[in-house]
């Protein structure tokens, strides 16, 4: 293996993708091509609209040039000599991005067999060395990404060292597809979308709504058990408030248009936190009743554009596991340790083993007093060593009002997701004026801080239902054992058993189909049913049930015995 990085090798293959649409449509015109995450893209301007058939095209041509060997070769060229080389060839957009570099800057050339790009590097020393690549998928894009400028089609494709690295990739990418919670939340009828009701907008079916209530009773029950205090809140308030707040001058176009009631605007809410000020607010507070730790599964509504929606991960309308820790200063960094053992117990609760954290320092422009700031910080650090978590350090990535540690959790597939929040904010304390009284009769600025463990629970179980592929823990499966009698001669004796086990609180339903008995087994194991206890004449006469997992045969057992292991299991979070 080269020294490349796979950074290096995907840049350099958008290149040589870019080379071989140039070949392919000469009259492409062409905007940036960068690496990502999991590989790279180019958005072209193209005289034909591509379909998924044209990317075996371009990857053949792309092959080619592998085997070609062709140079990546850097110039270093005036802006003048940039400027007509892009004119001359009509490439209207390298010529915009030409004026973002700023004056004094160098400006440099990539020249790869016919194909020159405007670009800083680095690349590969010639083609050969990229490794394998696979052309993925077409999407539409916005030249700088605003919808007000012409679309533009962005072509993703991916680039590996080996050839056995991309196959596992690819395999990865098949799986994902199988796991797509769009497709299973249909198959298992967990939840929907509809245009009579709006985008972005989720409706929860039967089963969805007994896994979201499962997920909220133990969210419910651990706050409580962790010194919390429930709140709930309207779903509206006053335009002044959201004024108050800033919301109004600067995250107006994510709030839906006001309503007017009694001669008032009045906005659904965007967020929950002014009302948890208000509540605070409502009498004066002494130093002796901090820490404040109130919690609310606030349900909020963010316009968000029709194009980034996607399924329960990017909605319009979503509940947010919200919670606001007011203390004192001297308090601070053990109630951020608090938070992130808390946190660590939730997502290990939901099977999550993978987590790291990633620290987001002061911006260039922020609010607050930068002392404030650089206490923040340092419990921020001190309470990550001591949760013995990997962090990451973003500099300059914290929100204006305040610094935040986020973490991030990995899937079943390796693939990592933003989750937990836990934001600092100099903001809206001093926006609102809040204080409390000091042990010197004083008033007092309080500290603030935002939390949210799940993030919102549409994602969250988005998420989960990925990485369980719908196959829920006996502990959250809407079913938990299905009944099934080998004829209609049991049905009477699975009624029995399905009682038995429902007066426990076992989430039992009974298959009463005229099917033959495996018809009904692959039935249930479709639908991810935990437990399967097949009722024949040998149980009904020993009050037996043969039991049966989702993943194999188990054996025959008593009714008691059955019903012990469940309520095991369930208890044990299994």
């Amino acid at each position: 293996m080269s020294e490349y990085d796979l950074k290096t090798r995907r840049h350099s293959a958008a290149h040589i993708m870019a080379a071989a649409v140039q070949q392919l449509y000469p009259e492409a015109k062409f905007d940036i091509g960068p690496a990502t995450e999991d590989g790279f893209y180019y958005d072209f301007d193209l005289p034909v609209r591509l379909v998924p058939e044209d990317l075996k095209q371009i990857e053949q041509a792309m092959k080619k040039m592998l085997g070609r060997r062709l140079a990546f070769e850097r110039r270093e060229v005036s802006r003048e000599e940039a400027r007509a080389l892009f004119a001359a060839k009509g490439q209207t957009f390298k010529l915009e991005r030409l004026d973002d570099i700023p004056e004094g800057e160098t400006v440099s050339l990539y020249q790869t067999g016919d194909f020159v790009d405007l670009c800083r590097g680095p690349h590969v020393e010639q083609s050969a060395q990229i490794g394998a690549v696979k052309l993925l998928s077409i999407a539409g894009s916005y030249f700088r990404g605003d919808e007000k400028n012409q679309m533009l089609q962005r072509v993703y494709g991916t680039a590996f060292a080996t050839a056995e690295e991309l196959n596992a990739y690819l395999q990865g990418i098949e799986e994902a597809k199988k796991r797509d919670h769009r497709k299973l939340g249909t198959e298992l009828e967990l939840f929907s979308t509809h245009d009579s009701i709006g985008p972005g907008l989720i409706c929860w079916h039967p089963n969805g709504a007994r896994v979201r209530h499962l997920i909220e009773t133990f969210w419910r029950d651990a706050h409580y058990a962790n010194g919390y205090e429930l709140l709930y809140t309207p779903h509206v308030g006053r335009a002044n408030l959201w004024q108050t707040s800033g919301h109004l001058d600067f995250y107006k176009e994510g709030m839906y248009a006001p309503m007017s009631i009694d001669e008032n605007d009045y906005y659904v809410k965007p967020m929950n936190c002014p009302f948890h000020i208000q509540i605070y607010q409502n009498r004066p507070r002494s130093y002796r009743e901090l820490p404040l730790r109130w919690a609310e599964l606030g349900t909020v509504y963010r316009y968000e554009k029709g194009g980034v929606l996607h399924g329960l991960l990017r909605v319009r309308g979503f509940t947010q596991d919200d919670a606001h820790i007011i203390c004192t200063p001297e308090q601070i960094e053990d109630e951020i340790a608090e938070v992130l053992r808390f946190s660590l117990y939730m997502w290990e609760s939901f099977g999550f083993k993978d987590i790291k954290a990633y620290l987001a320092t002061r911006p260039e422009k922020a609010v607050g007093d930068p002392a404030r700031w650089e206490q923040a910080l340092v419990s921020l650090q001190k309470a990550v060593e001591r949760s013995g978590l990997d962090c990451e350090v973003d500099e300059g990535g914290g929100a204006f009002y305040g610094p935040k540690i986020d973490l991030k959790i990995k899937d079943a597939l390796g693939r990592e997701w933003q989750t937990t929040t836990i934001q600092f904010d100099f903001n809206l304390p001093d926006r609102f004026d809040m204080a409390y009284i000091g042990p010197d009769g004083e008033r007092h600025r309080p500290y603030m801080v935002h939390r949210a463990l799940l993030g919102s629970l549409e994602r969250f179980f988005g998420i989960l239902i990925e990485h369980y592929a719908g196959a829920f823990p006996l502990w959250l499966a809407p079913e938990q054992v299905r009944i099934l009698p080998i004829s209609e001669k049991f049905a009477d004796f699975a009624e029995t058993v399905r009682q038995t086990l429902a007066k426990t609180g076992i989430r039992v339903a009974v298959d009463g189909e005229a099917d033959p008995i495996g018809a009904k087994i692959r039935r249930a194991r479709n639908q991810r049913v935990p437990y399967m206890a097949v009722v024949g004449e040998r149980e009904a006469e020993a009050g037996q049930v043969a039991v049966r997992s989702r993943n194999g045969e188990e054996g025959a057992m008593s009714v008691d015995e059955f019903v012990g292991r469940i309520l095991r299991e369930t208890a044990e979070k299994k």
